[in-house]
C-alpha cells in the first residue's frame, strides 16, 4: 500500500506496452507497476545493498541503456546510488559517495545523468555526475555563486525536465542548467512569484515542453505560458484566462497535448488551487471547473435562511427585474407552443430556481437551510439543502499563506451568534478556529464569517495556542455566544472582549468547569479562578483520572450534545411506576482498550484483549460507573445521548462485532414514583441536584450481536425531543443505517409480559435485525464517510441528516413517522371535493328533514 512517505513516478514503458509504467519509491524499495493494469513487474529491495541503511529517494531513467537508477542516502554522511536493470529489477551495481562535511541534506533531485541536492539551509548546492565513472564525484556550490539577487533561503522544487532543475525563493523562481559531461551549473532563466511549472511534457524524441502559470493582477486573472525547454526561450503558446472567483494562487499544474487538424500541437492544462479544486484549461479558457475541496470537509454545521420579508417586490424575491421578466417571457412562450429546444431547458431551469424547496428564504416547517462547511483546504462553502447547490464560497483570508510560509490549518467551525426565530435584520455568525502552522503548539487564528453573505466579518492572530475551545450557555446583548479558549498553560481567555462579556462571565465564572483528555492516559479536570488580565483567567487543577499505562489506553470519549433537547425527565413503566432519567449534562464517556500494538480486527489474542467502560463526572471526577468487557478488541465507537450511551467493539470469542447499550436512571429524585404523584407534582424530579452530592444511580445494560464494523456513530436531533431516537450508523460499507433506539432496549427480554409489551418492549434477541428500508442512503455509497450530522426541523417528527465523505448525501427522516403534518403527496382536491360533498349531504339532509317535518305536520 502506498503511503504519504512514498513516492511515484511515470517515467517510462518498462513492458513493451506502449504506455509509460509506474515506479514507486519509499521503504527501501523500488516497485515497478503496469500503470494498464496495475500488475506489479518487479520489486528491488535496496535496503541490504552496500554497507546497508541506504533508503532510496529519487530515480532516473537511461532509456538507451535500459537501466534504472535509484538514489537516496546512506545515514547522514553520503550518498548512494544503486543501478537496476530496467525489464527484470535485478540489481547490477553500487556506488556510495561521502557528502561534504557538515552539509545537512534537505532536498534530493535527479537530473538526466547527474545528482542535485540541497543543504537544510537552502544556501549551497552539491552535485555530480553518476554515470560512465567508478566513482561519484561530488562538488559543493553556493546558491549565491549562481544567483546574485537572493532573496530568503533556496528551495529545490521536484520538477523532472532535461539538464535543468528549478530552485524557488520568496519571491522569484531560477531555472538552473547542469552540464551533463562536467556538472557544471549556470543560470539559464528567472520568473517572480507566485509561480506554478509542470512537468516537462515529451512533443518527440528531442523536444520537451513545460507550463507555467502566473497570477497577474489578481488572483482570479492567470497567464498560462508553454515553453520549449531548450533554451527556455522558444515560447509556443500563450494565454490571459480568467478563472473563478474565490480559488486562490495555483499549486500545481499538469501539461497535456493533443494534435489539431493542421498536425501542429495543442495543449491542455489541469490546475490544481490553493482550495483544491480542479480546472482544465484549454485554448484560454475554462472547460470546466470541480470544486473539489469538498471531499475533504473537516466540520460541518447548519444555519436558518432568512425570513421572507413582507412587502418584497417582485424583482427582489426572483433576484432581479430581468429574470423575472425572463422566466415569465419562456412561459408565455411555451404555452403558445413557440418555444425552442433551448428555451424549454431555460425554463426548466427558471423552473428549478424558483421551486418551493430551492428558495432561498425560510420555510415554515423548517426544512430549508444552508448547510455551512470547512474544508481542508481552508474554505467555506455554503450549500442549499433544497439541491445542494452552491449559495456561496469563501477562501478564509486569514487562513491563506504566504509565500513559503507555513499555511495555517483550519481546525473547527463553530456556531457564533443565532439570531432568534423572528430577527429580520440579523444574519447568523460563524467562527473559524485554526492554526498558524502545522502542530498543535502552534498560535490560533479566528475567523468570523457572516453565514448569509459569505463575508469575512474580522479576523485575529493570536500569540498563544488554541488546546481547547469551550462555547458557554450565554449570550450577550447582540445573540453572540460567550466562549472560552484555553491556551497552553491551560489559561482561558474570553471572547467576545467587550466589557458586557466579562460582566456576564463574572456573574458565572465560579461555576464554569472543564476538562482535558491526554493522550497519555490521563484526564483532568480544571475550573476557573483568578482573573488574571483583561480577558484571561487562570484554572486550577481540580481532580485527574490515571489510567494504568500497562493496561489500559484511552480508546475514545464521547459526551452530550450540548444543543439536545430531553422532552421529559421521567420513564413511565408498563405497571404505571415511573423511572426519572439520570441527565447530567457534566458527564463524559470513556473506554479504554488493552495497549500494545494494534491487530487487525479479530487476530488479537483473546486472553490479552478487553475494553473498560467509564461513565465520569467531570465536576468531581468521580467515576460514576465502571464494567469491563474481557475477549473484546476495538476499534471503538461510542454516542451518548439523553440517558443512555451505545458502543461498539469486536468480541473475539465470538468472532462478531456488538453493541452493548446502557441507560442510567437516579433512583435519588423521587421517594414515590407512581404517576399519580408525578402528575400532580408531588416529585422532586425538577429539584436541581449537585455533582458533589453521591447520586443512586440504576444502570440497566444489554449487548446486541451486530453485522458490521463502524465508522461514524449519531443520533437523530428533533425540535423538542419527544419524537423516539434512532441510532445513525456509519457502515464499513459506506452506508449510513438508522436503527431504531427500541431495539437497543436494555429492559429486552425473551417473553416479555403484558405491561412490558404494553410499553413497547420488544422481544430479546441475541442479534439486532437489518432490514434494507433502514438503509437511509438506500442503494447509494458514500466513499469515504467521514462525519454524519443531525438537526432538527420546527416540526417535531422530522429530523435533517447530512453525512459527508467524498461524496455528499443530505436526507430528512421521521423516526415515528410524519404525524404532526401532512405527507407531500397527499390529496388536497380529494380533501375538498370531500369537504363539498359533506357539506352537500348535510345541506341536502337538512331540507329533507323540513319537508319530512312539514309533511308530518299536515298528517
Amino acid at each position: 500500500m502506498l503511503t504519504a512517505k512514498d513516492n511515484c513516478y511515470l517515467q517510462t514503458d518498462i513492458n513493451n506496452d506502449r504506455t509509460n509504467d509506474l515506479l514507486v519509491v519509499g521503504g527501501g524499495l523500488v516497485q515497478a507497476i503496469s500503470s494498464v493494469d496495475g500488475r506489479l513487474l518487479w520489486t528491488a529491495d535496496l535496503a541490504d545493498v552496500g554497507s546497508g541503511g541506504f533508503l532510496p529517494q529519487e530515480t532516473s531513467v537511461a532509456d538507451k541503456e535500459h537501466k534504472l537508477y535509484a538514489l537516496g542516502f546512506v545515514g547522514s554522511s553520503k550518498l548512494g546510488v544503486a543501478e537496476i536493470d530496467l525489464s527484470t529489477g535485478a540489481k547490477t551495481q553500487y556506488k556510495e559517495a561521502e557528502l561534504p562535511e557538515g552539509f545537512p541534506i534537505s532536498d534530493l533531485l535527479a537530473v538526466g545523468e547527474s545528482v542535485v541536492a540541497l543543504d537544510l539551509a537552502g544556501s549551497s548546492i552539491v552535485s555530480g555526475t553518476f554515470t560512465g565513472k567508478e566513482k561519484i564525484t561530488l562538488e559543493l556550490t553556493p546558491v549565491s555563486s549562481i544567483y546574485h539577487d537572493v532573496s530568503g533561503n533556496a528551495q529545490l522544487l521536484s520538477l523532472k525536465a532535461r539538464g535543468v532543475f528549478v530552485i524557488s525563493f520568496k519571491d522569484e523562481v531560477i531555472v538552473v542548467g547542469v552540464d551533463s559531461e562536467t556538472g557544471k551549473l549556470d543560470l539559464v532563466e528567472k520568473f517572480n512569484q507566485p509561480i506554478a511549472i509542470s512537468n516537462t511534457l515529451a512533443l518527440s524524441d528531442e523536444k520537451q515542453a513545460i507550463a507555467l502559470v502566473q497570477h497577474m493582477d489578481s488572483d482570479q486573472t492567470i497567464l498560462l505560458r508553454v515553453i520549449i525547454t531548450d533554451g527556455w526561450k522558444d515560447e509556443i503558446a500563450k494565454d490571459v484566462i480568467k478563472l473563478e472567483p474565490q480559488r486562490g494562487l495555483l499549486q500545481t499544474i499538469f501539461l497535456n497535448s493533443y494534435t489539431r487538424t493542421d498536425k501542429s500541437h495543442g495543449f491542455r492544462a489541469l490546475v490544481v488551487a490553493e482550495d483544491d479544486s480542479l480546472s482544465l484549461l484549454q485554448q484560454g479558457e475554462v472547460v470546466w471547473s470541480r470544486e473539489d475541496g469538498l471531499a475533504s470537509i473537516l466540520d460541518a454545521r447548519m444555519a436558518q435562511l432568512p425570513l421572507e420579508r413582507a412587502g418584497v417586490s417582485v424583482a427582489q424575491v426572483e433576484h432581479s427585474l430581468e429574470e423575472w421578466l425572463k422566466g415569465h417571457v419562456l412561459r408565455l412562450k411555451s404555452t403558445l407552443m413557440l418555444a425552442s429546444a433551448e428555451d424549454v431547458v431555460a425554463l426548466q431551469a427558471v423552473r428549478l430556481k424558483n421551486a418551493e424547496k430551492t428558495k432561498m428564504t425560510r420555510d415554515h416547517n423548517g426544512f430549508r437551510k444552508l448547510i455551512i462547511l470547512l474544508t481542508k483546504s481552508g474554505k467555506l462553502f455554503a450549500l442549499h439543502s433544497g439541491d445542494g447547490h452552491v449559495v456561496w464560497s469563501l477562501l478564509i483570508p486569514a487562513l491563506r499563506s504566504e509565500h513559503r510560509t507555513p499555511k495555517p490549518e483550519p481546525v473547527k467551525l463553530l456556531p457564533w451568534r443565532k439570531p432568534h426565530q423572528h430577527a429580520l435584520d440579523d444574519s447568523p455568525v460563524f467562527l473559524v478556529v485554526g492554526r498558524l502552522g502545522p502542530g498543535p503548539n502552534a498560535p490560533g487564528v479566528l475567523s468570523w464569517v457572516d453565514a448569509y453573505s459569505g463575508r469575512e466579518l474580522h479576523s485575529l492572530k493570536l500569540t498563544y495556542p488554541i488546546k481547547q475551545v469551550l462555547p458557554l450557555p450565554i449570550l450577550d446583548s447582540l445573540e453572540q455566544r460567550l466562549h472560552l479558549f484555553v491556551d497552553g498553560e491551560t489559561n482561558v481567555h474570553l471572547f467576545p472582549n467587550t466589557a458586557e462579556s466579562l460582566s456576564l462571565f463574572n456573574n458565572q465564572s465560579q461555576n464554569v468547569y472543564f476538562y482535558d483528555v491526554n493522550k497519555d492516559g490521563v484526564i483532568k479536570g480544571f475550573r476557573i479562578t483568578d482573573h488574571i488580565e483583561d480577558f484571561v483567567f487562570s484554572t486550577r487543577l481540580l481532580w485527574s483520572v490515571v489510567f494504568p499505562s500497562d493496561s489500559e489506553a484511552i480508546a475514545t470519549t464521547a459526551t452530550r450534545n450540548s444543543d439536545e433537547v430531553v422532552h421529559t425527565q421521567a420513564k413511565v413503566l408498563g405497571d404505571r411506576n415511573v423511572l426519572f432519567k439520570y441527565l447530567n449534562k457534566n458527564i463524559v464517556f470513556v473506554t479504554t482498550v488493552a495497549p500494545g500494538p494494534s491487530s487487525k480486527v479479530g487476530l488479537a489474542a483473546p486472553e490479552d484483549s478487553w475494553l473498560v467502560a467509564y461513565l465520569i463526572d467531570t465536576i468531581t471526577g468521580q467515576v460514576l460507573h465502571r464494567v469491563t468487557h474481557q475477549d473484546v478488541q476495538g476499534p471503538v465507537h461510542a454516542v451518548l445521548s439523553e440517558n443512555w450511551v451505545i458502543y461498539h467493539y469486536f468480541n473475539l470469542r465470538a468472532h462478531r462485532y456488538e453493541l452493548t447499550v446502557m441507560e442510567f436512571y437516579d433512583n435519588s429524585r423521587a421517594e414515590t414514583k407512581g404517576v399519580l404523584q408525578y402528575i400532580i407534582g408531588r416529585h422532586n424530579a425538577s429539584a436541581p441536584f449537585s455533582s458533589y452530592t453521591y447520586p443512586n444511580i440504576d444502570v440497566k445494560s444489554q449487548s446486541y450481536f451486530f453485522t458490521s464494523s463502524v465508522k461514524k456513530m449519531a443520533v437523530t436531533m428533533t425540535a423538542r425531543g419527544i419524537t423516539s431516537r434512532q441510532l445513525l450508523i456509519g457502515t464499513n460499507c459506506d452506508q449510513v443505517l438508522a436503527l431504531d433506539k427500541r431495539f437497543l432496549d436494555p429492559r429486552r427480554s425473551i417473553n416479555p409480559t403484558a405491561m412490558e409489551r404494553e410499553e413497547g418492549i420488544l422481544p430479546l434477541t441475541d442479534g439486532l435485525p437489518i432490514y434494507p428500508q433502514s438503509y437511509v442512503t438506500h442503494s447509494y455509497r458514500l466513499e469515504g464517510l467521514r462525519g454524519i450530522l443531525s438537526v432538527p426541523a420546527r416540526l417535531e417528527s422530522p429530523s435533517l441528516v447530512f453525512a459527508y465523505g467524498l461524496d455528499l448525501f443530505y436526507t430528512r427522516l421521521a423516526p415515528s413517522r410524519t404525524y404532526d403534518s401532512l405527507t407531500e403527496d397527499f390529496s388536497y382536491a380529494l380533501l375538498l371535493i370531500t369537504m363539498i360533498v359533506l357539506v352537500v349531504a348535510i345541506g341536502v339532509s337538512w331540507v329533507m328533514s323540513k319537508r319530512k317535518e312539514l309533511a308530518d305536520k299536515w298528517k
